[in-house]
């Protein structure tokens, strides 16, 4: 099933099998993502990434090894706990291929990624390290629930993925987050929040996050994994411009300039405006922040389409492929969106806080979003085909 077919009609009384926020433990008080114990009855948790659950859990046959407490279907008969999960990173995911543990040195799906983390002697960096490795997987577990491709540079040199947290040196250079080659570097001083609301501050940005970095950056990985020298990029090119564009010179524009005059018009953001790349990522980014908290806000049964707000919905004129055939799921995702972020702005707003979203969805950037929406479908399509004919 497409993820966005989860938000058409038909299917708005029952929560998506896979994704959504809303746990129970098996004493039946709620528990959530983040959690590696129930607080009520003290029970271990695990977060199983395949299933996209959090689940109970109780010691196995075979020592250090956990088995899911009670009956679940797809649940595999033995797992461990990851290797992180008693270090400042605090996760919480299952391992399920044992038999390579030592090729992942114990470590969950999301946390094999990592190629260096923050320098644990510096007692402030766990703190940071934590904070980011939390806003991590969420992503991935996003990532996995949309069925992309999420693997490691040790398990795929050339086209895997990889996460260098660094702290800049005392008296050098400031460490740049970006990404190059699958490579997302992230400088851990925006896990501080005074220094990540300065930086936004500095550089007028209406909403900073770690996850937002996160998500941002992925995009620009998925760039490369499915647009860059594919059948898509003569689409990507007619939706997001050309880009070959000099990158650097785009930048240093956009910055000593600032954006385009009328820019809201066209882009979903005023950073997506200094270049393509930086448009899909700034795109990619927020069909993530769509994607998640839609499925977050179901899965608590808050029906976007019960809300009492009128709202104009987009129609098929707005879309780039109106005669897509998944064009009327997507448009109810959107419209959902669009409903839920408005209330939640203002909710935001009744506890004295910045907008919840503090965005606007203009038309070219819904064409862009179902642009993405059937790229990704497209390769969950193709990676399914491939499992098949492996089976």
């Amino acid at each position: 099933m497409n993820f966005f077919t989860k938000f058409a009609p038909a299917a708005r009384k029952k929560p998506a099998t896979r994704g959504g926020r809303s746990y129970r433990c098996r004493c039946g008080r709620p528990v959530f993502f983040r959690n590696s114990e129930c607080l009520a009855c003290h029970t271990a948790l695990g977060y199983e990434p395949e299933l996209a659950q959090l689940l109970p859990i109780e010691p196995g046959t075979k020592a250090e090894t956990w088995r899911v407490a009670g009956r679940v279907p797809g649940a595999r008969k033995a797992y461990r706990r990851c290797a992180n999960l008693n270090t400042p990173a605090a996760c919480n995911w299952l391992v399920a291929d044992l038999d390579k543990m030592e090729t992942h040195r114990g470590l969950c799906v999301a946390c094999r990624l990592n190629r260096t983390i923050p320098d644990l002697s510096v007692p402030e960096n766990g703190t940071l390290w934590g904070r980011i490795e939390a806003a991590k997987r969420r992503v991935i577990s996003t990532l996995l629930t949309l069925n992309m491709p999420v693997r490691s540079k040790t398990e795929d040199p050339e086209r895997g993925l990889a996460f260098d947290f660094l702290h800049s040196p005392e008296g050098g250079p400031p460490v740049t987050t970006g990404h190059a080659n699958g490579l997302i570097t992230l400088n851990i001083e925006e896990a501080c929040s005074s220094v990540r609301e300065r930086i936004r501050e500095e550089l007028n940005e209406p909403y900073r996050t770690l996850l937002g970095h996160f998500r941002h950056e992925i995009g620009h990985y998925y760039w490369e994994r499915l647009i860059q020298g594919s059948a898509w990029i003569d689409e990507f090119r007619k939706l997001f411009g050309d880009e070959r564009a000099d990158y650097a010179e785009s930048l240093k524009r956009h910055y000593a300039q600032g954006p385009p005059v009328n820019w809201e018009a066209t882009f979903i953001s005023s950073y997506a405006s200094s270049h393509p790349w930086e448009d899909w990522a700034e795109t990619w980014a927020h069909m993530l922040h769509m994607a998640d908290t839609l499925d977050t806000a179901r899965s608590f049964g808050l029906d976007p389409q019960n809300l009492d707000l009128e709202i104009e919905p987009f129609t098929r004129e707005a879309l780039d492929k109106a005669d897509d055939p998944e064009a009327g799921n997507f448009l109810t995702f959107l419209n959902a969106w669009v409903a839920l972020s408005a209330v939640m702005n203002e909710m935001s707003r009744a506890m004295g806080q910045a907008d919840f979203y503090p965005f606007a969805l203009p038309r070219a950037a819904t064409a862009k979003l179902q642009f993405l929406s059937i790229v990704v479908r497209a390769e969950r399509d193709r990676l399914g085909a491939e499992a098949a004919a492996a089976d």
